[in-house]
């Protein structure tokens, strides 16, 4: 069964921190990646992000869905900003290098291709992060530290069922298409892509009515034992923050701080090579 979102469990010094050190490293890192166009740090953030991946004993077979559906998105974006702004590199930096003798409309310019590296950069540098933060932080302790950092407790017991319920639907859908090919329904590579969509989206009725029936059932067993009656809970999975949380935290901070001196020496979001 192929994994989307899921907690992979394993010994590594990411999983050792707390999630919520990893919740604000990553909108620390997703901010540095996205307030700068800066070839050099975005570079270097794609660098450490795959680091990282080795780090935390991800492999590249864990989310390969994931990625490849993200690179075929970047890919289809990338086409479709040539198609309808052929020219926006060349706006930007304001300098035009034909790479062929055409100068037409659609012509390559140096600028160009230097604004869609920059632009795949910035998602290569972003993307794995994302999926390292989802694949390394366990759901009941992402709620214990958000619950500790100020987060209210309801929340961030949502949040975390709601990470918890994400595989839990992947589940259902796989056994609920086998079921239904083990009554010959064909779902295989051997069926046509519509046909395969057809019997896919026949999975979509009974998946809705059993993804109900648990709500329902957790709802109950929520309010059974008195959920949200008092101000505060304890957390079983509650750990505190460590040098290595601290360390995490300051270090995303610094990165921050690169990218906006970054903007301010280049004097805007756009390192141009070009002048």
């Amino acid at each position: 069964m192929t994994n989307l979102f899921n907690y992979i469990d394993r010994p590594s010094p990411i999983h050792r921190l707390t999630g919520a050190t990893k919740f604000v490293c990553l909108m620390l890192w997703s901010f540095a990646a996205m307030s700068t166009y800066d070839t050099r740090m975005l570079l270097g953030l794609t660098i450490v992000s795959m680091i990282l991946f080795v780090v935390g004993r991800i492999h590249i077979k864990d989310v390969s869905f994931m990625l490849g559906f993200t690179l075929f998105f970047l890919v289809i974006n990338s086409i479709a900003i040539y198609l309808f702004s052929p020219l926006h590199g060349t706006e930007i930096y304001g300098t035009c290098t034909y790479l062929l003798k055409y100068t037409g409309h659609f012509a390559p310019t140096a600028e160009q291709m230097f604004y869609h590296l920059n632009y795949l950069l910035k998602y290569m540098a972003t993307i794995p992060i994302v999926l390292l933060f989802v694949t390394t932080t366990n759901p009941s302790e992402f709620a214990a530290s958000l619950n500790k950092i100020g987060v209210k407790y309801s929340i961030a017991y949502a949040v975390a069922l709601a990470l918890r319920y994400i595989p839990d639907i992947q589940r259902q859908y796989h056994e609920i298409s086998q079921a239904g090919q083990a009554r010959g329904i064909e779902m295989s590579k051997k069926a046509s892509l519509i046909n395969r969509l057809k019997s896919a989206s026949g999975i979509l009725i009974p998946l809705i009515l059993s993804s109900m029936d648990r709500i329902e059932v957790i709802s109950n067993a929520m309010e059974l034992r008195g959920f949200g009656k008092n101000k505060k809970r304890t957390w079983y999975m509650g750990r505190p923050f460590r040098a290595a949380d601290i360390s995490a935290m300051t270090g995303c901070a610094l990165l921050v701080c690169l990218s906006l001196y970054l903007n301010h020496v280049n004097g805007g979001r756009y390192y141009n090579p070009f002048i």
